[in-house]
């Protein structure tokens, strides 16, 4: 059975890094370049995240999700570099086409955060267990509820994608065309809505009633079957990142003040 979540297991340092160290590091890249206003907190983010990727063996996990972004990116690109309002300094031009330095800057901005947050959310999403850090959340006090909901935001995109798949294989199976040029994809995207659809709710009903069985709303004390994961290097990474924070919302006060 494939996996439904974007874990990759590659036994590096980064997958054994406790959740909770991942999510403060994810805090700490969109805070620090938000409080900050420096393009260039971002970019050292963006570097300081492609590091950690590479060192997890992930990095080529978030090609594609960069490319689906990298199209809405461009759009920004190319509509604010043109048309942004009090745009009045030439940059550059392609042919009749005039780029503006302040709609340009403003979109590379734009760019730079959107990518920054991208890749901080990667290096916790693809080297964590979905489990491992709800498991983590619960013994800390969190509600199961709570858990599952969140776990089910991390699946609910790979489940849909292997169910599309799954049924775009069997209607192929019964001589549906699927591929080909556009035309063929929008007359074949229409067929395969209603299934996948009735099959997320049947799945969402199914999950419901084995959730219950086990016994989810029971208000006895649960146990854990896995250990909890984490290092020792775990509480310093959080305070270190917590210092971070503080330290640039001080710098960021005394600014305001002075």
């Amino acid at each position: 059975m494939k996996s439904i979540s974007l874990y990759v297991d590659k036994g590096t340092l980064l997958n054994r890094i406790a959740p909770e160290s991942k999510i403060m590091y994810i805090i700490t890249a969109i805070t620090v370049p938000a409080l900050l206003g420096n393009r260039l907190a971002g970019a050292g983010f963006i570097v300081l995240s492609v590091l950690l990727l590479l060192s997890g063996k992930v990095l080529r996990k978030t090609i594609p999700l960069l490319s689906v972004s990298g199209f809405v990116l461009l759009t920004v690109l190319i509509i604010q570099g043109m048309f942004r309002a009090g745009n009045t300094v030439p940059l550059f031009s392609i042919g009749p086409v005039i780029f503006y330095r302040e709609g340009t800057s403003f979109a590379m901005s734009i760019v730079i955060n959107v990518i920054n947050i991208l890749l901080s959310f990667c290096v916790l999403i693809l080297t964590t267990k979905p489990s491992d850090m709800i498991e983590n959340f619960i013994r800390r006090g969190f509600s199961p509820r709570f858990g599952y909901v969140f776990i089910s935001v991390f699946q609910i995109i790979p489940q849909m994608t292997e169910t599309m798949s799954t049924i775009a294989d069997a209607q192929r199976s019964r001589g549906m065309e699927t591929e080909g040029n556009l035309w063929v994809r929008i007359k074949a995207f229409i067929p395969l809505i209603s299934p996948v659809i009735m099959s997320s709710l049947i799945n969402t009903k199914e999950r419901a009633l084995a959730l219950e069985v086990r016994g989810f709303n029971s208000k006895h004390k649960k146990t854990f079957l896995n250990d909890e994961r984490k290092t020792s290097a775990d509480p310093y990474l959080q305070i270190i990142l917590l210092i971070g924070i503080l330290a640039t919302i001080g710098w960021r006060v005394f600014v305001w003040l002075a």
